[in-house]
């Protein structure tokens, strides 16, 4: 596994790090072996979240007795000082560890968000004296908005950013050349676009093509993604004509708007699991699952059909997805195999 330096931080990091969400969906058991198999391939990075439910825990318990094997990352929504200073101690009681090498600021969304975070009585200061408490080693930020973190990066703040880049998500790459020219670390999440690219391994060689970027997180909760993810080829290979083909076409085929499976949509006001409804949108129109789709549309105990477009969901998207109006493209596409 080829290992890329975290900006100023010095910590030598696997270019494919782990990402912690989709974690929460396995048993210990499986975590254990999980993490276990990531070493085995070289992966030393872990990035997790407050906000991934049980993710933390699972994290915690699975590299326990090998913790010294591990980096961790891990990241709150708390904008306050008092609620970050809780959050770093149930991190550091959830991971079973006294010291979290990387902590981050969590989807920093707009100008408002970063004021209140770097005010008097903001997050920023509980992260700087639980740095100078030996809790934790660097701060970190992460969001959606290139534009307002290129303003903030060069504050000399941050240690590293965090954010989304894959083919058809490419907004970041001036921000990534700025993170650079800082000595700062790049961490990429949604390479793999939340699930919706079709061949996630071309995703990934592609993102590490860029040598603006330190690791790519994709989020693994199986043992063969692991194995696929971290494959020679993918991690030391340049893209061949041929891959760059493929890309192309599913990057034509997927369009601008698509839902990246992020969750932050969630929870629905009628129980509907939103992100699932596009994802068996997408295996009926585009790769070719269309009974596997229908046989788990139907089985799904809210579907679009149940969408009262409260439009609770749109506000909280980082995307500025039109989730009401994809919601009836999801009704329709149905309405013809049903």
């Amino acid at each position: 596994m080829k290992l890329r330096t975290l900006g100023k931080t010095g910590l030598e990091v696997s270019v494919i790090g782990f990402g912690g969400i989709p974690i929460q969906r396995v048993s210990e058991d499986e975590a254990k072996k999980l993490f276990d198999h990531s070493l085995e391939n070289g992966i030393n990075f872990i990035d997790t979240a407050r906000g991934y439910t049980i993710s933390e825990e699972l994290i915690g318990k699975a590299i326990e007795g090998k913790r010294d094997k591990w980096i961790l990352a891990t990241k709150s929504t708390a904008r306050d000082y008092d609620g970050m200073k809780k959050d770093v101690e149930i991190s550091l009681k959830n991971l079973k560890t006294d010291y979290i090498e990387l902590y981050q600021f969590h989807f920093v969304k707009d100008r408002e968000t970063y004021d209140q975070i770097m005010g008097k009585n903001g997050a920023y200061k509980a992260l700087v004296e639980a740095q100078a408490e030996g809790k934790i080693g660097h701060i970190g930020i992460t969001g959606h908005d290139a534009k307002l973190l290129e303003e903030v990066i060069p504050t000399g703040k941050f240690a590293t950013v965090q954010f989304p880049y894959n083919p058809i998500e490419y907004q970041g790459e001036n921000l990534f050349k700025i993170a650079k020219e800082l000595e700062m670390g790049v961490i990429i999440m949604k390479p793999i676009a939340g699930g919706a690219f079709e061949k996630g391994e071309l995703s990934i060689k592609y993102i590490l093509q860029n040598e603006c970027v330190t690791s790519a997180i994709p989020g693994m909760d199986k043992m063969e993604q692991v194995t696929v993810n971290t494959a020679d080829d993918i991690v030391n290979n340049p893209l061949t004509e041929e891959e760059k083909k493929e890309i192309a076409v599913i990057v034509d085929a997927l369009g601008d708007t698509f839902c990246r499976r992020c969750g932050y949509c969630q929870p629905c006001s009628e129980g509907i699991n939103i992100p699932a409804q596009f994802l068996l949108e997408g295996y009926l129109l585009r790769y070719d699952l269309k009974e596997w789709a229908i046989d788990r549309f139907k089985g799904s105990d809210k579907t679009a059909y149940d969408c009262t477009e409260c439009g609770i969901c749109e506000p909280k998207c980082p995307y500025d997805l039109p989730i009401r109006e994809m919601m009836k493209n999801v009704q329709k596409s149905f309405k013809g195999v049903l």
